[in-house]
């Protein structure tokens, strides 16, 4: 899970899975944040709520190759979706390791997670005088550098 904005853009490498949370604070334009990998494993996991109360927006990163922890990954995401503290916080899912053969298309990651007609839309869409949380899933590969762009830019224009 990486609590972020636009600026992980350009810092966004293929590495190794997180050991550990690290974070790092980053500067775009007029807008100056904290960014934090916290990891997905078993045990990172147990960390996140003690993240949640300075989070801006949630980056949750999903393994579009790897189906067979779909499941597991819809069941960590629905928990954070449905905890209050986040109740009115951006979540980007970023389906991840598209370049693969045979990784998940957009909708099949939809579908597996859920997330089908709940997602906001990719523009700009106004939802400044609702209870309605921005989210919405793209697809990318950090190893070829391509897609997140547009995914840090959508969840951007919701942090304030």
């Amino acid at each position: 899970m990486y609590v972020c904005g636009d600026g992980l853009l350009q810092r966004l490498v293929q590495h190794q899975p997180t050991q550990h949370p690290t974070s790092e604070e980053l500067s775009i334009g007029k807008i100056k944040f904290k960014a934090f990998d916290l990891g997905g494993h078993q045990i990172a996991r147990r960390v996140w709520k003690d993240y949640y109360a300075k989070v801006d927006a949630v980056v949750y990163l999903v393994d579009a190759y790897d189906k067979d922890r779909f499941a597991e990954s819809k069941k960590e995401l629905d928990a954070l979706l449905s905890d209050e503290s986040l109740a009115t916080v951006p979540f980007l899912v970023l389906g991840n390791k598209i370049d693969i053969p045979y990784a998940a298309s957009e909708d099949e990651l939809r579908y597996h997670l859920g997330l089908t007609n709940f997602t906001t839309g990719k523009g700009k869409v106004n939802l400044t005088d609702t209870t309605v949380r921005p989210l919405e899933v793209f697809m990318c590969s950090i190893v070829r550098k391509m897609g997140y762009g547009d995914g840090f830019k959508w969840v951007s224009q919701y942090i304030k």
